[in-house]
């Protein structure tokens, strides 16, 4: 997956403020007034790691303990990304290479390692122990596909009782060596004992999709490299997935979203996310068409995207949705989490979403996301099974 003011909004929204607060952005002819936000935790900073899906996966994590009344939490996301890794080793392995070994992961790798491993506050593992400030992950990605790359090799025309070790010392070396026991607020926990005091059941949580290429209202494998747990979706139609997204929150749950952030409509520092409509050349005066024609291909998707301001966007439907995902023009690129709801001064309506990319864009690390956008580049969500609508969740049979 890849990465790419307001300090009132960003504050209010750190501290907690309550959906009932609508405050009012602008920015270069946008004004976006906010209909529901929900309190969430601070933003992080992924920095130069792939590990959106942790990043996204955690804080919306934490959202859910904030919401059943558990303390404003910072929880490690190095701790997870360690886990998976090794995991994703394991099965890189054993599957003698023919399978993905990458930063990227998906939705569901957290409560993965919550239930199977634990979790533990960002203070016990931070996961920088190779001399830097923030995480840079780029010479362990090699380094740790490097070792797997020559293991399923096997050199020795067997594999050794000792490569999953050095594989862990490598993961030692740079992220730290996962503590058996930790000290937190004066209480002693090991990573099992602190995740279950945290509240948190991962079986209480559905990950839903919508394609047309499986059947509706039954689970499958999504199929994008970064699913290396080979987890299974829930498939809904679009107009049911959207339900599920706007009942959620307007019942207090966040949203943790992935998404195709690779479009030129993503527009990050400047905090939106559209999809224009393409110019209709039946609708140009003889003038622009003219000028039009003679655009280069290049410089028509420019011009296509240079908003500054709402304008008219695509109708997406599920067939429209679907060739776009069949097409890879929509790809498996980012993990965020959806905290709120709001207008421009069109009326049309967005999406608030907390990225993990830092504060240092046009709202403190939040965006901006077009309905028509949410629509067409949704790859797939979790959600508390309580926010979903009961005639959603009786058709997917949820209990």
């Amino acid at each position: 997956m890849k990465k790419f003011i307001l300090a009132a909004l960003a504050a209010a929204v750190s501290a907690g403020a309550g959906a009932q607060e609508a405050k009012t952005d602008s920015i270069e002819g946008f004004v976006f007034t906010d209909e529901i936000i929900l309190p969430v935790t601070s933003v992080k900073d992924q920095n130069k790691s792939g590990t959106c899906w942790c990043f996204s996966g955690t804080s919306f994590f934490e959202n859910e303990i904030r919401k059943a009344g558990g303390d404003s939490l910072d929880l490690s996301e190095m701790f997870t990304v360690r886990w998976c890794y090794l995991d994703k080793a394991d099965r890189y392995v054993r599957m003698y290479g023919q399978a993905n070994f990458a930063a990227g992961g998906s939705i569901l790798d957290v409560p993965y390692v919550w239930k199977k491993y634990g979790a533990v506050p960002e203070e016990v593992y931070s996961g920088l122990n190779y001399g830097e400030d923030k995480h840079v992950h780029g010479e362990l990605d090699g380094a740790l596909k490097a070792y797997v790359d020559v293991m399923v090799k096997k050199p020795n025309k067997k594999l050794s009782t000792a490569w999953r070790k050095g594989f862990e010392g490598i993961l030692d070396a740079y992220l730290g060596e996962v503590p058996q026991t930790f000290t937190y607020n004066g209480k002693e926990y090991t990573p099992q004992s602190y995740a279950a005091s945290l509240g948190i059941d991962p079986d209480n949580y559905v990950a839903l999709t919508s394609f047309t290429h499986h059947p509706f209202y039954e689970n499958f494998i999504f199929e994008v490299p970064d699913n290396w747990l080979w987890a299974q979706y829930t498939n809904l139609p679009l107009d049911e997935l959207k339900a599920v997204v706007d009942n959620a929150l307007a019942n207090g749950y966040t949203v943790a979203w992935a998404a195709d952030v690779s479009e030129d409509g993503f527009k990050w520092t400047d905090g939106v996310a559209l999809i224009p409509k393409g110019k209709d050349e039946n609708d140009m005066d003889g003038t622009e068409l003219s000028r039009w024609v003679h655009l280069s291909d290049k410089d028509r998707q420019n011009e296509k995207y240079a908003f500054s301001g709402p304008v008219e966007e695509i109708a997406v439907t599920q067939e429209l949705r679907q060739q776009m995902f069949d097409s890879q023009e929509t790809t498996d690129d980012h993990g965020m989490e959806i905290v709120g709801t709001a207008r421009d001064q069109k009326g049309n309506r967005y999406y608030k979403v907390k990225n993990s990319w830092d504060t240092n864009q046009k709202y403190n690390g939040y965006l901006y996301v077009s309905e028509p956008f949410f629509l067409a580049k949704t790859l797939n969500l979790l959600v508390n099974k309580k926010a979903v609508p009961a005639s959603i969740a009786k058709k997917i049979g949820l209990k």
